[in-house]
């Protein structure tokens, strides 16, 4: 455009040279005057000519770079418009009208235009368009949609024209939509993240959540600037040993299991692991932290970096521990209950066949606890559990885990550290210990505790075969007192001969090898037959009968025992009714009840669907209960008792004398027939003080219009002796053998004097 303006004002000094030359040839002759003023004249012709040529020239020059520029803007992988500054001329590329739906023909209107870009897209001045950079607005697409957009406008030709600028701008914008809509989500998934207990985002753009990171071969972890602040860390290296010791204690066996896992982990299948602790944060308070982690294959693809977002949940953690508190929490000790033992052991179980590692499962036992209740009372007696829970959790202070699994029974995890002794010195300690506190309140009895342990890697599909194993080893205590057994290959082979017999007695069952035999009860007053006790016996199709005694604890162990009592209860139901069928005068059928069936089965609703089943009447059936079950639990046995009883079935109490419960129990427990232990029968004959201990249950028991039994009698000089104490009814091998359905028929036929075969 310079050119064109130096051209046209060479071309005006050139005409007035030549309206000077013209001026001149006037004065001059005429043929003189005619050539010069001719000349004048062609000269003043080109030279419009060569001002108009110039014109176009430029016209054209200015049409070929807007076309240019206007080539290069639709090539452009933006919205781009070109324009000039006065909105004379506009065109916009295809990114654009793609963007917002018009077409390049609307957008060259410039009302569309106002309609398109707000208000503060127009600066208002040149200038202040340029210095605008990345400047954000949203424009309106065609539908009324708003799209978010970033623009920056650049001076691509500058022409004059008559004194006057022309500017030619090129606008580039980026849409932002998807940008904005994916910070948008980005904070909304933050949100509901934050409000529920799913925090599972490697995220380090979201509030509150630190990065930890092991590397492949590295000893020491990496923590994010949020994990610093979190915990109170200056430094992004820490070390495990300073790691380690920012756990609460009672958490520093979940921080071994995940080491061992950073440690010794391979590369896997990338499945992202989970796991909670306590840690002792930035303000100098533990809070709970989750740590989501995921494996992933380090450089030379076999050891793994390993690495994930912790979150602080504390604030969800004190709702989860009310929850928690009412299913995992024991109401006596206020430690944990057998529950979660077996979820922290199982958990610990699974990380530690990974890791590498493994640990001791301590069961203990308070000694002849039953008579600290009955001598002491229960709320000494419950003290006395609540300090062995103290000492428990003591003892865990550098690590482990402990619970209260049952009645008098807790139990341990410590972590293995290489040291075979530890179970040992952990176990004496706490029995040292026990007998301080004991001492406090407990001043007439020496409390001491047993207690049976295993080791984790001593074999176990699963945590709750480790935790039998410690179990059966606590149950072959010879009863002495503080009494310490590790589960060795002894014990290993009499669960596996347990096993054997589970096995074989699952067949037993499907089989019909089990049977009844039955016991008769006799009246001491007149000799007439009363009742009878259905006795289970297992008879191999070789004709090996097995003892009860073999069988039934390793049913006990199993879910078979719960088969076996359905068995047992809807057998003699139905005997008896068929036996009352055939004529014979009805007498009651006893059976016996296992801790299985009275604490862990609705006991009413069975006996309930048998009796209707069978069509037996409730005053025909008699259930007895051992007295250490009954009082292994005392206000759920008298509720369970209670709900039986009055179904109109009658409750005894088996075996009385042979635990360590008072007298006093006979006005607790509803129970309309007490049947004396063998042990006091078996001296009635020579022992006086056996006779008279014997004489005073019976007149208590008498008292309390409980009628009495007592079983064991082989002698007619106990027999004698029991009827002058006052005894009710008796049953031994004096009166008749446990014997088979169809000899007990015989039985009954001469006892009432009926001819079975007529």
């Amino acid at each position: 455009m310079h050119k064109l303006a130096r051209s046209i004002s060479i071309i005006a000094v050139y005409i007035a040279a030549l309206f000077t030359v013209l001026n001149i040839a006037l004065r001059i002759p005429d043929y003189t005057k005619v050539i010069m003023i001719s000349y004048a004249a062609v000269a003043a012709v080109s030279a419009v000519i060569l001002i108009s040529v110039l014109i176009n020239y430029e016209r054209e020059r200015v049409v070929r770079e807007r076309e240019n520029i206007s080539n290069i803007m639709q090539t452009i992988n933006a919205m781009a418009i070109l324009w000039d500054a006065d909105f004379r001329y506009v065109e916009v590329n295809s990114e654009l009208t793609k963007t917002i739906g018009y077409t390049s023909e609307d957008l060259s209107d410039m009302k569309t235009l106002e309609k398109v870009l707000p208000a503060d897209a127009f600066a208002p001045s040149l200038q202040a368009v340029i210095n605008n950079r990345d400047e954000e607005f949203y424009v309106t697409a065609k539908g009324g949609a708003k799209v978010c957009t970033v623009w920056n406008t650049s001076i691509v030709s500058v022409n004059t024209f008559r004194k006057k600028k022309s500017y030619l701008m090129l606008s580039i914008g980026l849409d932002l939509s998807e940008t904005v809509r994916m910070k948008e989500d980005l904070i909304q998934y933050s949100k509901n993240l934050a409000e529920s207990e799913k925090r599972y985002m490697f995220s380090m753009e979201l509030s509150e959540i630190g990065l930890l990171l092991k590397e492949s071969g590295a000893s020491n972890y990496h923590i994010s600037e949020q994990l610093q602040k979190m915990l109170g860390i200056t430094s992004e290296v820490i070390s495990p040993g300073v790691f380690r010791a920012r756990f609460h204690p009672e958490d520093v066996m979940i921080y071994d299991a995940l080491e061992g896992t950073m440690t010794n982990t391979r590369s896997g299948d990338h499945t992202t692991h989970s796991t909670e602790f306590r840690m002792l944060a930035a303000d100098n308070t533990y809070h709970w932290y989750q740590f989501r982690y995921k494996v992933n294959p380090g450089k030379n693809r076999i050891i793994a970096d390993i690495g994930g977002a912790v979150l602080d949940i504390t604030k969800d953690k004190e709702k989860d521990i009310l929850i928690e508190k009412m299913a995992y929490i024991d109401d006596v000790t206020q430690i944990f209950n057998r529950n979660k033992f077996m979820q922290i052991g199982q958990e610990t179980f699974e990380c530690s066949a990974e890791a590498g590692q493994t640990y001791w499962v301590i069961v203990f036992d308070i000694d002849n606890f039953h008579i600290i209740n009955d001598t002491c009372g229960y709320l000494n007696g419950n003290k006395l559990l609540n300090e062995f829970g103290q000492l428990v959790k003591q003892t865990l202070t550098k690590g482990g885990f402990g619970a209260r699994i049952g009645g008098d029974n807790f139990a341990m995890l410590i972590h293995d550290n290489g040291d075979e002794t530890l179970p040992v010195k952990i176990i004496k300690d706490i029995q040292s210990k026990l007998q301080e506190v004991s001492s406090e309140f407990l001043m007439h009895q020496t409390v001491t505790c047993s207690a049976g342990y295993c080791k984790m890697s001593d074999g176990g599909d699963n945590f709750a075969a480790i935790l039998d194993h410690a179990e059966f080893s606590l149950s072959m205590s010879d009863g002495t007192k503080g009494d310490i057994i590790r589960y060795d290959n002894k014990v290993h082979e009499r669960i596996l001969a347990g096993n054997a017999i589970e096995s074989e007695l699952s067949h037993a069952l499907e089989n019909g090898e089990l049977v009844l035999y039955y016991q008769p009860k006799i009246n001491l007053a007149d000799g007439s037959l009363i009742g009878m006790e259905a006795l289970i016996r297992w008879i191999k199709p070789d004709g090996t009968i097995v003892p009860p005694n073999q069988f039934i604890p390793v049913a006990e162990n199993s879910l078979l025992i719960t088969d076996i009592s359905n068995f047992v209860l809807h057998e003699a139901c139905r005997q008896n009714k068929k036996w009352q069928d055939m004529g014979f005068p009805p007498i009651t059928v006893s059976i016996n009840l296992t801790a299985v069936d009275f604490y862990q089965t609705n006991v009413k609703e069975v006996i309930q669907t048998a009796l209707a089943e069978t069509g037996l009447e409730p005053q025909w059936l008699d259930v007895e209960l051992t007295e250490s079950l009954a009082l292994k639990d005392i206000d759920h046995a008298v509720q369970q008792m209670k709900e039986i009883k009055e179904l109109g079935v009658k409750l005894s109490m088996d075996d009385f004398g042979t635990g360590y419960s008072s007298l006093s129990y006979i006005q607790v427990l509803p129970i309309t027939l007490l049947k004396l232990d063998r042990s006091f029968i078996m001296y009635l004959e020579e022992d006086e003080i056996s006779r008279e201990i014997v004489s005073a249950v019976i007149r208590i028991a008498k008292s309390k219009k409980i009628e009495t039994i007592a079983e064991g009698i082989e002698t007619i000089g106990q027999a004698e002796i029991l009827k002058e104490s006052g005894c009710d009814h008796a049953q031994g091998y004096f009166f008749g053998r446990p014997m088979p359905a169809d000899k007990f028929e015989e039985f009954m036929a001469m006892k009432c004097g009926m001819n079975v075969n007529a």
